[in-house]
């Protein structure tokens, strides 16, 4: 499959992407490059192959939840710069509340 100069400018544009003359002409061909070995895998027999979403099999890693003690409210927000009866206190990065 050949991509054009003009879709390149198109994807840089949607990109928002400020390419230079110099960068198209190079982006078109490293562009070229990439899909025509896409085009060569695409003509590999995968009949046989199962689909898969993993080339290895995964397994679950995380432990099971189990109830375990903690650190008490008080203590948690000891050592606190800023804090009330229940949380810690932190400037608004969002404006006002």
């Amino acid at each position: 499959m050949a991509i054009s100069r003009e879709q390149i400018e198109k994807v840089s544009l949607l990109g928002r992407l400020l390419l230079s003359e110099e960068e198209l002409d190079k982006m078109t061909g490293q562009l070229g490059r990439i899909l025509g070995y896409v085009d060569l895998l695409a003509e590999v027999d995968t009949e046989q192959v199962e689909p898969m979403a993993h080339a290895l099999d995964v397994s679950d890693v995380f432990r099971d939840d189990e109830v375990r003690p903690s650190l008490d409210r008080e203590q948690a927000l000891a050592s606190a710069p800023n804090r009330d009866d229940e949380c810690y206190l932190v400037p608004a990065v969002l404006g006002e509340l």
